[in-house]
């Protein structure tokens, strides 16, 4: 066969960490599961709400139109939290860019087809983000049982 494909990693250490990354089922989205779930709410997980964008959202209440976005501090460029790389600098800040590019660009999408978004970025007690995601999602819930159209 062909030889070993190059990496953009910096280092051999970089890849091995960035392979280690998990997509879902992370800590924070798990305890935020746990808890959301311990509120009596029930989910769907790493769904697309919009079948058509290739957007996953980390738990979504599809009757409702609600989606909920559980950002990384690092990922998602967080304002208290994010920390700039010391290797490979320029590519990493661009990356970040990006995603937060993504993240508003798909906020407008989902809001614009009537989905409310709720974005809890990873450092959030779990349980205070959870109660933030009920309140929102019984909000709905109410104001479509008494026939009044929600605000997203």
């Amino acid at each position: 066969m062909g030889s070993k494909a190059e990496s953009w990693a910096s280092s051999e250490g970089t890849r091995a960490s960035m392979r280690a990354n998990r997509p879902r089922d992370t800590k924070p989205e798990l305890a935020l599961r746990r808890a959301v779930h311990a509120l009596g709410l029930r989910y769907n997980v790493a769904a697309r709400p919009l079948p058509a964008v290739r957007r996953t959202a980390d738990l979504v209440f599809p009757r409702i139109r609600v989606a909920v976005f559980l950002d990384g501090c690092f990922w998602h460029g967080c304002p208290a939290h994010h920390s700039v790389a010391k290797t490979n600098a320029d590519y990493w800040a661009a990356k970040v860019r990006r995603n937060r590019e993504r993240d508003i660009e798909t906020d407008c999408l989902l809001k614009e087809a009537g989905w409310s978004v709720i974005r809890i970025w990873e450092h959030e007690d779990p349980a205070e983000a959870a109660q933030r995601v009920a309140k929102i999602v019984r909000e709905i819930r109410a104001s479509q049982t008494a026939g009044v159209s929600p605000t997203p």
